[in-house]
């Protein structure tokens, strides 16, 4: 059920941010049941033309439901919603489609094995009469439409390239041109940045403006502050179902903005640097990766201790991912040795890793870390199966599994992680992407493993949720164990981690202490400054590129103060 927080008066009687212009979009009173979860409540909206329109709202608030609606990818159980001052009601995207909208979800739905340009046009093709007058699709055609958006929206894309060999950047690219090839006026962005790299957000920053000056309106639905306070003209805040603010963002602040998402001020969780780190649990030594053309990951050598926490800095596609695979034992090392606990694994079978104490979060939560077709419950009894209480790997009760104790573990990391959901018995792959993340974190966690590697922990999760994560992380750090954190967030590494290494074409370029550590010295060793010179302890500040280092200083959500 919708709670109803103390401050709802106050929310009520703020005073929405003016709308003026012509309005392309309004939900009126719109609302939404699943059983007796109220995921949407008497939700108002403007859409203006030509405007970028940023929802706003925690992990389950309800922004993608009502997306959803305003799609046609489901019902509302009550309200009206109107396109160009008149009601409609959707059947299903088609409709929607047919209305000019459009949306990227979240989770791209292309097809990995065709071509760029056969993605924007599939289902819109045009065609050409052949032979004996039968219709064709003319690839010409598709492949000059395709250019031709690219070029008018500055979404650099070459229509031959088959999509699965694509950048997640690049995939968004071809996603936005499918929606623009089918003339979407109204242009649903669901969680855009969740998989992009400093750069290419800024990219797709750029692609947002010149949409909306051309007069296409775009909605942004994310939980980022300071992606909203760049980019945006207005902001709806939704909590728990209920829009709690309205801004026009010129006016927006980051603190407003935290508490009408939250209720609450957010608190800055930083590593204190106390304690001694002890014996090392990982180990990796001269360690390189192929595959099959050329080394991704070129003599790389590092050590975790316990209580210590190892930051891996770098742009996307500079080794880091291959590097977490290897020590994971998912991709085979062409060179070098890898040590856990003190013992050699570099040939050893994932499982026996995990049995020597390793836990992961793996970058990808749908295709690694989870299974999106099963329960909450299964989900977080991964890796438990095989042990007391939920399972048995010797004796009588060998091979079998306790339902019950699966069941209760889930309740106790459910309420423990707060996962906005319905109860364990929910298929994971309808939770929204914050909370399945959040369930995949308290399974890893709670194995008490020596080694935690989080590969992009809160890739996607809200601002009380990442306070809560990086909270439980240094808790973990504390009591002894040792975490190698990737993450693409300076932010996030230098709230977290005692030393900062990062990586720039397969190797280790650089490495900081937390003392030495800055935004601008490691954003200038991700753009390859320190390459020249091979690894270092330090580098020049000031020599990343302006992209690099304006994507990668993204400060924590409760430091953004006025737009910039």
């Amino acid at each position: 059920m919708v709670s109803r927080a103390s401050d709802d008066a106050a929310d009520a009687a703020r005073p929405p941010a003016p709308v003026e212009g012509v309005a392309a979009v309004e939900l009126i009173g719109v609302g939404k049941r699943f059983g007796s979860v109220v995921a949407n409540d008497g939700v108002d909206l403007v859409l203006r033309r030509g405007t970028v329109h940023a929802v706003m709202g925690e992990n389950g608030a309800g922004k993608s439901t009502l997306m959803s609606m305003l799609f046609g990818l489901l019902e509302p159980d009550s309200g009206e919603i109107r396109v160009d001052g008149r009601p409609v009601r959707f059947g299903g995207p088609l409709d929607a489609i047919a209305a000019g909208l459009g949306m990227v979800h979240q989770h791209f739905r292309l097809f990995d094995t065709m071509s760029v340009a056969d993605n924007v046009v599939y289902g819109a093709e045009p065609r050409r009469r052949g032979i004996l007058g039968r219709a064709f699709v003319d690839r010409r055609a598709a492949d000059a439409r395709v250019r031709e958006l690219a070029a008018r929206y500055g979404l650099d894309t070459d229509p031959a390239a088959v999509v699965g060999s694509l950048s997640a950047g690049a995939r968004q690219r071809v996603e936005i041109l499918k929606a623009l090839h089918r003339d979407a006026r109204i242009l649903i962005l669901d969680e855009p940045t969740a998989v992009l790299t400093p750069s290419e957000v800024d990219s797709l920053f750029a692609v947002i403006r010149r949409a909306a000056d051309a007069g296409t309106t775009v909605v942004l639905v994310t939980h980022k502050i300071h992606e909203v306070l760049a980019v945006s003209d207005e902001v709806t805040v939704l909590r728990d179902g209920r829009v709690t603010g309205r801004f026009a963002t010129r006016d927006a602040t980051g603190p407003e903005l935290v508490r009408a998402m939250t209720g609450r001020a957010i608190a800055e969780v930083k590593n204190p640097g106390t304690g001694t780190p002890g014996d090392a649990v990982l180990e990796v030594e001269g360690l390189s990766v192929s595959d099959g053309r050329r080394d991704v990951v070129r003599d790389v050598s590092l050590a975790v201790r316990r209580g210590e926490i190892v930051g891996i800095a770098g742009v996307s596609g500079n080794g880091q991912h291959e590097l977490v695979a290897a020590v994971l034992g998912t991709i085979d090392a062409s060179a070098g040795r890898i040590r856990l606990m003190g013992s050699d694994v570099t040939r050893s079978t994932v499982r026996d890793r995990r049995a020597a104490g390793l836990a992961v979060i793996p970058e990808d939560r749908r295709g690694e870390g989870s299974a999106v077709t099963m329960t909450v419950a299964e989900n977080a009894a991964l890796g438990h199966h095989r042990s007391a209480p939920i399972g048995a790997s010797t004796g009588i009760r060998r091979g079998w599994m306790s339902l019950k104790a699966e069941r209760s573990q889930a309740r106790q990391l459910i309420g423990d992680y707060d996962v906005r959901t319905s109860g364990e018995q929910q298929l994971i792959g309808s939770l929204s992407g914050g909370n399945a993340q959040k369930v995949v974190v308290a399974r890893e966690l709670s194995h008490g493993a020596p080694l935690l590697i989080a590969e992009q922990p809160t890739q996607g999760v809200d601002v009380g949720a990442i306070e809560a994560i990086h909270g439980r992380l240094l808790d973990y750090r504390a009591a002894g164990n040792g975490i190698l954190l990737v993450s693409h967030e300076i932010s996030e590494l230098l709230a977290l981690a005692d030393r900062v290494l990062v990586m720039y074409g397969g190797a280790i370029v650089a490495s900081f202490s937390a003392a030495e550590a800055t935004t601008e010295r490691i954003g200038a060793a991700m753009a390859g400054a320190a390459a020249a010179d091979g690894p270092v302890d330090g580098v020049r500040a000031g020599a990343a590129t302006d992209a690099v280092a304006a994507g990668a200083a993204a400060d924590p959500v409760i430091d953004q103060g006025d737009r910039a």
